[in-house]
């Protein structure tokens, strides 16, 4: 299967004339849709000759990165988030493209007992008896999640086994944590959780889910618009789709 998907996105770089030259890409992207896009984007670095570079960070984050002043050739981000910045003239409206949508779950550390997240009230049962709970205070599902406490009308219960990460910082996220017998549970966009020493329990109740959604677009002041925009293309090509289902995610319809 890899080998197919290799074979065919190489042709979608090859047959479309992407890579003139090798580039170095600069990318700037919301961190829910890490796992994917490591195991796309080396495929695209082999069949395009292009170097990727890219910054994870929290989906809010985005925007004030590149406020800063970040000089970033593609950005991936939440669809709000790339029209505020398409609005704002850094991304390029004509560039912009959806790529897949993710919901929020939950996660134990490898081996331990799936708790009960079925129903509302089984979700609220689990929490209340957990030990401890991580997430990432500045990533969509974060805030949502806090959304959700409020709802619960658990936040004063919750607070004091709450463990709150970044989104940037890999090594301590909600789901390493986990896996490392820090925290009982991980709640966190559902594609962060199918990783090593994490077992996936489900997406949260029908009743809390929220879906976050990924899309790209070229920033306008890119170094390597063109290879910028080869990369979209291949990680929103039919082909890609296997990567993100893998990872617990729906690709976006293509038009």
């Amino acid at each position: 299967m890899k080998i197919r998907l290799l074979v065919a996105a190489s042709a979608v770089v090859l047959t479309q004339s992407f890579a003139a030259g090798a580039a170095d890409i600069n990318v700037l992207s919301a961190g829910g849709i890490r796992p994917p896009l490591e195991q796309l984007v080396p495929q695209f670095e082999r069949a395009s000759g292009h170097k990727v570079a890219i910054k994870f960070v929290g989906g809010p984050t985005v925007k004030r990165e590149v406020d800063a002043g970040g000089a970033f050739d593609l950005v991936i981000a939440p669809p709000e988030v790339l029209e505020d910045l398409v609005k704002a003239g850094k991304v390029a409206a004509a560039s912009r493209a959806d790529i897949a949508r993710a919901g929020v779950g939950i996660g134990v550390r490898a081996g331990a007992p799936k708790p009960d997240i079925a129903s509302v009230e089984a979700f609220k049962r689990t929490l209340l008896n957990a030990k401890s709970v991580a997430f990432a205070k500045d990533g969509t599902s974060g805030t949502h999640f806090q959304g959700v406490l409020e709802r619960l009308g658990i936040s004063k219960e919750m607070e004091p086994r709450l463990k709150r990460t970044t989104a940037a910082d890999l090594a301590n996220s909600a789901g390493a944590l986990v896996a490392r017998g820090d925290a009982e549970i991980a709640v966190s966009t559902v594609t962060t959780l199918f990783a090593p020493g994490i077992d996936f329990v489900g997406p949260l109740p029908s009743e809390f889910q929220s879906y976050n959604r990924f899309a790209a677009g070229v920033a306008t002041g890119a170094k390597e618009p063109q290879a910028a925009a080869a990369l979209i293309k291949f990680v929103t090509a039919p082909v890609a789709a296997g990567a993100y289902k893998a990872k617990g995610m729906e690709p976006a319809p293509q038009r």
